[in-house]
């Protein structure tokens, strides 16, 4: 793989890691660079009480000297504020660690199957890896690939496009500062401030909710992914990291679940030629057909169940005493959708980014640069 990243750390752990590898040498980067993304992850109507905590920043411990990535691996490291507080709980050492087994499985969350998996008798055990708070990392890691395709004109944001029954009608044209504005980084007020209202109501309620972001990526080169093979195709690594996100249980491309439902003649989209090149008359493949990018906006829809974690308890099993009992309850959020655009972001910058080194090479900016016009020229000539 030309770009990979592996992250590492707890929930409630001293820090979260992530080492990215394959970034070329000669790239920008600042700490100052990935802060803005990290705390725009931490916002949005709906979130808990941690993130007044947490003050998100990612500091460069290697592949960066003088301000320039060096070519060799990148690890960042994002400290957890909160540590202090649990430093017993998930002391590394077993004469200083305190446990206070958590058997009361909360349904929706990894804790069960992942108590089953690996034998625990514990979720702490499970939870503190399978919380989204994972999540920070990538988007650090996302933050660095942003940079990169911003070298070639790429620019990935996202919006809210529904919270519970709630959706909104973004058009083709999106105000983006009305989004960041946004308390639920929602293009329409009217639909921003009932999507609020029923946040306030599932909170009252003691429910939680869910619902649809849209990530898109403007200035994505066409000829990105192929068809060579089923790993290889550019619409199929986007699902899988945007389904890899916790609490994502679908993703759609394009007008995706709605071309399901209609005529060839109301899905494809039409080829045409103007001065400046090929382009198409619809976008509603979300750019890309047959696996490959063919040179417009890349738009792409997560689905997000609502958090598993509820403040009237669901209905479980106490996995020690085998009887019913109410789920345990984990400091949460009520909705997340807002924050998990941010992530989508993340993650579709990493593929998009990925996919320019594959296709394009180089190990220094300058090269891949000279790559990316070379291709470009034939391309629009």
């Amino acid at each position: 793989m030309s770009l990979r990243f592996l992250t590492a750390g707890e929930s409630h752990g001293e820090r979260l890691t992530v080492i990215l590898d394959g970034i070329p040498a000669g790239l920008t980067l600042r700490e100052e660079d990935l802060v803005v993304d990290l705390r725009r992850r931490q916002g949005g109507h709906g979130r808990g009480g941690r993130m007044a905590l947490e003050q998100d920043g990612a500091h460069i411990v290697a592949g960066v000297r003088g301000g320039l990535t060096l070519g060799s691996p990148i690890t960042l490291e994002i400290v957890n504020r909160d540590w202090e507080n649990w430093r017993q709980v998930m002391a590394v050492d077993a004469a200083e660690v305190k446990r206070k087994p958590i058997t009361r499985v909360r349904p929706g969350h990894a804790d069960l199957a992942g108590m089953l998996k690996y034998g625990a008798d514990d979720a702490r055990d499970v939870l503190e890896r399978a919380s989204a708070r994972e999540t920070a990392a990538r988007v650090a890691a996302g933050g660095v690939a942003k940079l990169l395709l911003k070298e070639f004109g790429i620019q990935v944001r996202s919006y809210t496009r529904s919270i519970g029954a709630i959706a909104c009608e973004a058009g083709a044209s999106i105000d983006w500062d009305a989004v960041e504005s946004s308390a639920v980084r929602c293009p329409d007020a009217q639909a921003g401030a009932a999507m609020v209202a029923a946040i306030d109501a599932a909170r009252e309620r003691g429910d939680t909710l869910g619902g649809v972001f849209t990530v898109v990526a403007d200035g994505v080169l066409p000829g990105l992914g192929s068809y060579r093979q089923w790993d290889t195709r550019l619409d199929g690594l986007l699902a899988q990291a945007i389904v890899s996100i916790p609490a994502c249980k679908a993703v759609s491309l394009g007008d995706g679940m709605e071309a399901a439902r209609r005529p060839g003649s109301e899905v494809h989209d039409s080829p045409t030629y103007d001065g400046g090149g090929l382009h198409h008359e619809t976008n509603r493949a979300g750019g890309v057909t047959g696996g490959i990018s063919n040179g417009e906006p890349v738009v792409v829809h997560g689905f997000m169940k609502p958090i598993s974690t509820l403040l009237k308890p669901l209905k479980t099993v106490d996995l020690k005493s085998r009887e019913p009992a109410r789920a345990h309850y984990e400091r949460s959020d009520i909705c997340v959708v807002p924050a998990a655009g941010v992530v989508g972001e993340a993650m579709v910058a990493l593929v998009l980014a990925g996919a320019v080194l594959e296709k394009f090479g180089g190990d220094s900016i300058p090269e891949l640069r000279r790559n990316v016009e070379g291709y470009l020229a034939k391309v629009r000539g």
